[in-house]
């Protein structure tokens, strides 16, 4: 048994990996804000006996300092996050005091506790920037040019990781994560498009496509995201792990399977490209295969099945 601390272990990654690390016996603590997260998704954690703790704090508050030290992790999973591209193009300083300053903070903290290893959720999506569709699906070698202040927000926090490293010992590896979808993703943001159009398609409302629904995205389902985190906590040392299908999937493609899914011939209305989303995206997992053991193995159309039968129960 190992005493873990997840931020933003409220949301919807958080939540889940929550749920793995306590079903294998570690002792759990959680840091949110509840700003995304929301304590329903940790009934089941809550539920569970006094292996886990909860801290309504904010990674950009001092407190945050306060319970790493009083708390004494061996590892943290740092989730938290502003992770919208649009939120951050439209304020990139909130966007840096939190992904950036706030993970100085953790790091700073996290070394005067003692922590041996930071496990960082870094983006995949965003981490490449717009690669040719010779250079996908992309791996971990290939030079990192993001194009939104999120983007450069989540390489910033790798590069201080290498630093940290070097300077004072502590290990880390950083998850380089496609597009993660499952139950508990929040339906009411932008960052989860299958989420999004699920919840629309089961109310019957029209679903919107940003561009002409030729952007691609690498999909990759939550339980097999949270089975790559658990893994990373003891391997993969000063490593950046993509962690995807390799397989693209446009917009348009996504959602055809979502309205077969669900028996509908609705169709989808289009709305203008957002600014900084990149055009196509897919990881290699490769890397994250032989360092850590790890490969996905849920199909979209078994996650997408899961998703639609969770929200239907919900309702």
């Amino acid at each position: 048994m190992k005493r873990m601390l997840v931020t933003g272990g409220a949301g919807f990654i958080g939540s889940a990996l929550v749920d793995r690390l306590l079903a294998e016996g570690h002792e759990v603590d959680v840091v949110d804000d509840l700003s995304s997260g929301s304590l329903s998704n940790l009934s089941d954690a809550r539920a569970s006996g006094g292996a886990f703790r909860f801290h309504h704090v904010d990674v950009c508050d001092s407190s945050l300092s306060d319970v790493i030290l009083r708390r004494r992790p061996e590892v943290i999973f740092h989730l938290a996050a502003q992770v919208s591209v649009a939120v951050s193009v439209a304020d990139p300083l909130r966007d840096a005091e939190i992904n950036v300053l706030g993970s100085l903070r953790l790091l700073e903290a996290a070394r005067s506790a003692g922590t041996g290893k930071i496990v960082y959720s870094a983006s995949g999506g965003t981490l490449y920037g717009d690669l040719e569709p010779e250079d996908l699906p992309v791996a971990e070698h290939a030079p990192q040019g993001p194009l939104s202040p999120y983007g450069v927000s989540k390489k910033a926090v790798i590069d201080y990781l290498v630093a940290y490293r070097s300077l004072h010992g502590m290990e880390f590896t950083a998850l380089a994560l496609a597009n993660v979808y499952g139950p508990r993703q929040d339906p009411h943001g932008e960052a989860g498009v299958v989420a999004i159009f699920a919840a629309r398609l089961l109310a019957g409302e029209p679903c919107v496509i940003f561009g002409d629904g030729s952007h691609t995205r690498d999909y990759v389902y939550v339980d097999d995201v949270v089975d790559a985190f658990a893994r990373a906590a003891r391997r993969g040392g000063g490593l950046v792990l993509n962690i995807g299908t390799g397989i693209e999937t446009s917009t348009a493609q996504l959602y055809a399977e979502m309205a077969a899914a669900l028996g509908t011939d609705a169709q989808p209305q289009h709305g203008p490209e957002r600014a900084g989303d990149v055009r196509r995206s897919a990881l290699d997992p490769d890397r994250a295969s032989i360092h850590l053991g790890w490969k996905p193995w849920t199909t979209l159309t078994e996650g997408v099945r899961r998703v639609m039968h969770e929200l239907r129960r919900d309702r």
